[in-house]
């Protein structure tokens, strides 16, 4: 599955098309598996394990799930490209959803929590597919080529969670319990994605950067795609430091009010599907307008998209904190301005991270940087069930505002400090 011979003559612009548009039919199809399973997994692990405090373990182990397979993920892209990293998680995050189905059919509260965090592989890809779309780009369009990407999972994501009252027909014709139907909506979609990516990310775009920059791609790599020596270039790069900090306090606001709005939600006693268009809704601002951020972090830098971000974070907080049990409109307005905010602070930081190291590093750093955002958003994850079982949904909203808030200071912080825009 690895590029070593290229032609002699590339033409690395014909190379980034169609790199961008096999990587928005991928991110598309897995769109459809992580949110299928995001929509269904607080509630099932409510189901299985009979307490409302283990909700949500199911997201955490994903998104646990999803920056531990960070680390062998980013070594097969340092060593052999993009294609085999991405495809190689994609199977991974189906296997995972195979074993949440037998979980969720069974009963068995450990193995969900083995299964969600095999599924979390397809995060990974789905997080590591921007990067690649930032191989071949020009500084000028970096952020546009990225947001592009980004924004391809809005057609998928937003369609996953409406599933879940289709999912329920699925599983009454397999004998299944009504939520496992999700979980096969998974299994079918990261399965496709692994394909269209094998078939069509050629040449694979990081090894023909490399060749472009001059790196010999046909020696031994040693340790390129080494996450330890990703944490070290991070420390050592103040731009790299700060995107890494945007990317990983956006996604641990983001995740830590998202994973536990089903449950908010069920405690009104909202129905199914009014979750899942909440959810779905939810993830239409985190990606929707991904190309708009893309283009403003590209023409204004991405201090200032990250400073929007912040602001729309805490106004979100606010929203859904002061949000009644159930539906409600001030809850989904809460849930769409929250994916905004997290768009902000994800398309600018990465951005950022992309830009501020060689080419024959990004694969350490990338992996790097998303391994603290995801053990972080975990750690955010689990402390989330914990905080609103004890406490109530509006204290972790409130938690969560001040984290954006300690976000917004360290980026104002840096007014003296160079643009890490480009």
């Amino acid at each position: 599955m690895t590029d070593r011979v290229l032609r002699p003559a590339v033409d690395p612009a014909q190379v980034q098309s169609r790199t961008v548009l096999t990587l928005m039919g991928s991110q598309t199809l897995g769109g459809i598996g992580v949110a299928s399973g995001i929509a269904v997994g607080a509630i099932v692990a409510a189901d299985v394990s009979g307490r409302d405090a283990l909700s949500g373990l199911a997201t955490t182990t994903q998104v646990l799930g999803g920056a531990l397979f960070t680390i062998p993920i980013a070594a097969l892209m340092g060593r052999h490209g993009r294609r085999l990293g991405l495809a190689t998680a994609y199977l991974v995050g189906a296997l995972g959803a195979a074993l949440a189905i037998a979980a969720t059919a069974s009963g068995t509260f450990w193995l969900l929590l083995v299964g969600t965090t095999l599924f979390g592989a397809s995060t990974t890809a789905g997080s590591q597919a921007r990067y690649a779309a930032t191989d071949l780009a020009v500084p000028e369009r970096r952020g546009r080529q990225l947001s592009w990407v980004v924004w391809a999972t809005t057609l998928g994501s937003v369609l996953g969670p409406n599933m879940v009252g289709p999912g329920r027909a699925v599983a009454l014709g397999l004998g299944l319990p009504p939520l496992a139907g999700a979980w096969v909506f998974s299994t079918i979609a990261f399965g496709l994605a692994a394909a269209v990516l094998h078939v069509a990310l050629r040449p694979d775009p990081l090894i023909t950067a490399r060749r472009l920059a001059g790196v010999d791609t046909e020696q031994p790599v040693g340790r390129q795609g080494n996450v330890g020596d990703g944490l070290r270039l991070i420390r050592r790069t103040p731009a790299a430091l700060w995107g890494t900090a945007a990317l990983t306090v956006g996604h641990v606001v983001m995740v830590a009010v998202m994973v536990m709005t089903p449950l908010h939600m069920r405690h009104g006693q909202a129905e199914i599907e009014l979750i899942g268009l909440v959810i779905s809704l939810h993830i239409l601002g985190m990606y929707g307008l991904a190309p708009v951020t893309g283009q403003l972090t590209d023409r204004l830098g991405a201090r200032p998209v990250v400073l929007i971000g912040v602001g729309l974070l805490v106004l979100a907080c606010l929203l859904a904190g002061l949000s009644h049990a159930g539906f409600s409109g001030g809850l989904t307005a809460g849930l769409v301005i929250l994916g905004l905010g997290w768009s902000c602070t994800m398309v600018a930081g990465s951005g950022t991270i992309a830009g501020s190291v060689p080419v024959g590093q990004r694969a350490s750093v990338q992996g790097a940087a998303d391994l603290v955002m995801g053990l972080t958003a975990a750690a955010g994850g689990a402390l989330a069930g914990v905080v609103m079982d004890l406490f109530g949904y509006a204290l972790l909203c409130a938690l969560a505002a001040l984290a954006a808030v300690l976000l917004g200071a360290y980026t104002v912080a840096r007014v003296g400090a160079p643009s890490p825009s480009r």
